[in-house]
């Protein structure tokens, strides 16, 4: 009893030590976002002018997060491309959470650099 008394103890110590650190960074959110995109996309092929922010510590819903930003230029499907997008990408303890269409401001002075590996995506 002693012993799951100790983990339980445990347990909520490393909780609020890591809500005081925040969150883990995610050291693979490139390999990561790639694999997420390819299956995201409807056409991964034929990116054009991608261009990706490292992730930063934001809160996001009251919680700190790691968010990275992306911009990319997807091709549709008939071949054509209506222009730049612009998404949030939230991490949670190292890992990809989710891709948020509307940024608000997550993205407010991101500093993108290119992201060629986005642009030479295949199926």
């Amino acid at each position: 009893m002693a012993l799951s008394l100790a983990g339980c103890g445990m347990s909520s110590m490393l909780e609020s030590d890591r809500t005081d650190r925040g969150q883990p960074f995610p050291s693979s959110f490139k390999t990561e976002l790639l694999a997420f995109l390819r299956t995201y996309l409807k056409d991964p092929v034929g990116v054009r002018d991608a261009s990706m922010a490292e992730p930063v510590q934001r809160t996001v819903n009251g919680q700190l997060r790691y968010v990275s930003c992306l911009k990319y230029n997807p091709r549709e499907t008939d071949g054509s491309y209506r222009g730049v997008r612009e998404r949030a990408v939230s991490y949670i303890d190292g890992r990809l959470d989710r891709m948020v269409d509307d940024t608000g401001d997550l993205c407010v002075g991101a500093t993108y650099t290119p992201f060629p590996e986005l642009q030479i995506l295949t199926r």
